[in-house]
């Protein structure tokens, strides 16, 4: 198991401000991870494929799960924060799909910070786009599967406020900075467990 503390996962439904705030925090110097369902959306649009979400929910939540595993083992030896637009996390049960025993396994072996934070619905910013198809009701629910999801794979969610991105950054990077100083508390003076979870 790789359980990296550093790690730290953004969700929750469409179009709640978490792109914004992860182009906010990387203008800031944080490394970032671009969220990986557009790009597959995109990709499997340009090709005439099957694995969007409209067309075929299971391709399309293994191409996602795919792509995050892909980016969580690229990154492992990394000790510095990153903050990741979705992961791992987005894949379990999305599209109402029950997790193939791929993900199962990924998500039982590839650990971020036990604190996820999660983004609320968000009436006064939310709009759909090409990619983005569903409506305010579906928006609703995705953020009650979304937190039981992530209790359900052992996280804390941490609910992010609506508010500007400059407060919404102030909050999440005082929340890593403490997930951090938690997690060398538990290591101890000699860095032990922190030091083999990557901070």
């Amino acid at each position: 198991m790789i359980h990296k503390s550093n790690f730290f996962v953004f969700t929750g439904g469409p179009g709640v401000g978490k792109t914004t705030l992860i182009r906010h925090l990387e203008s800031l110097g944080e490394r970032v991870v671009e969220e990986t369902a557009r790009a597959v959306i995109r990709e499997q649009v340009e090709r005439g494929g099957r694995g969007v979400p409209w067309i075929d929910r299971a391709l399309y939540c293994d191409l996602c799960a795919a792509r995050d595993i892909a980016a969580f083992d690229a990154l492992a030896g990394e000790t510095d924060g990153i903050f990741f637009d979705r992961g791992l996390t987005d894949s379990w049960r999305a599209e109402g799909v029950p997790p193939s025993p791929t993900l199962i396994e990924a998500v039982r072996t590839r650990r971020y910070c036990r604190r996820v934070f999660v983004f609320p619905p968000w009436r006064e910013i939310y709009e759909t786009d090409a990619e983005r198809k569903q409506d305010w009701a579906e928006a609703e629910a995705t953020f009650a599967r979304v937190i039981s999801g992530v209790q359900e794979m052992g996280y804390a969610p941490l609910v992010v406020p609506k508010s500007d991105v400059a407060t919404r950054a102030a909050f999440v990077l005082a929340h890593a900075q403490e997930a951090a100083l938690d997690s060398r508390a538990i290591a101890g003076p000699s860095g032990g467990r922190a030091a083999s979870e990557g901070g």
